[in-house]
């Protein structure tokens, strides 16, 4: 496919425009959060707390979406909170990407006993709901934000394999393959050279629509106590905080819960516009 193609297929695609406008923003905002706000995200002030918002009469330098029952600043809270809770989905979904694209790879290429074994496990992963085997996981290791990693790591790396497998299924069978099998080509070569790079779409689009509910598990995990240890902040233990004030102070739960939902639909959005930009069959 042309560049000049591609791009004229990301311009009609409204879900990739939305997509990549929406999460560029919150990417750009969290990236340079020490920029756009100057309080501490940790920092307690008793004599501010449960401030409402003043909503950028002050500037930037106000608390534009007030402040929490410890005098916290939210915005900035938000923010810090936003670069945990993408930082953990980004390194999530690169570790998944790599694990559950070389099992896939194995299995398509190796058939056979390989390729049961490996279709076994991710059966046995799919029979476990997702948010429930990390709720069990994280509640025996412990709450840290690199057993949170592994943990969402290990839970959503089948996705990967599944289509890693049956994408490298049909390439191998293509003649190139047959040809570098014939000339005595090694099969790590093979795999990782040859094959690879003809099953890389699908996996970008996966990788985009994980990030989105790679996000959604951390702020579930976080939601419950067994994600982001506080006082750090995400967005989960933002809301988590926020419920309890609702009636008088609801911009606590409201602003990281907005934010959240903008973010999860933005990944997911990109994920279905790069679906139809990089689909081979559309004319």
């Amino acid at each position: 496919m042309s560049t000049r193609v591609l791009l004229k297929r990301m311009r009609e695609s409204n879900f990739f425009v939305v997509g990549l406008i929406v999460a560029v923003a919150i990417v750009l905002a969290v990236v340079g959060a020490s920029l756009i706000t100057h309080y501490d995200p940790q920092a307690n002030s008793l004599v501010e707390k449960f401030q409402a918002p003043d909503w950028l009469s002050d500037g930037i330098g106000g608390h534009i979406f007030g402040t929490d029952q410890l005098g916290r600043d939210v915005f900035s809270r938000l923010l810090y909170g936003g670069k945990v809770s993408l930082t953990i989905a980004f390194w999530v979904v690169i570790l998944q990407i790599v694990l559950g694209s070389v099992m896939g790879i194995m299995a398509g290429y190796f058939g056979g006993l390989v390729d049961s074994c490996i279709m076994r496990a991710c059966d046995i992963m799919l029979s476990l709901p997702n948010l429930i085997l990390a709720i069990a996981i994280m509640a025996v290791l412990g709450a840290s934000m690199f057993n949170l990693i592994f943990v969402l790591t290990i839970t959503g790396w089948v996705q990967f394999a599944k289509v890693t497998r049956n994408d490298v299924i049909i390439v191998k069978a293509r003649e190139f393959v047959q040809a570098s099998k014939a000339l005595g080509g090694k099969s790590l070569y093979i795999m990782f050279q040859q094959i690879l790079p003809n099953v890389t779409t699908n996996i970008i689009i996966q990788a985009s629509q994980r990030v989105g509910m790679t996000i959604l598990l951390e702020s579930s995990l976080s939601f419950l106590n067994l994600g982001v240890p506080p006082p750090q902040p995400s967005w989960g233990n933002m809301i988590a905080d926020g419920r309890q004030y609702l009636e008088i102070c609801p911009w606590m739960a409201m602003a990281p819960g907005v934010i959240l939902m903008l973010a999860v639909l933005s990944f997911n959005f990109l994920g279905d516009g790069l679906r139809d930009v990089l689909d081979p069959k559309r004319s």
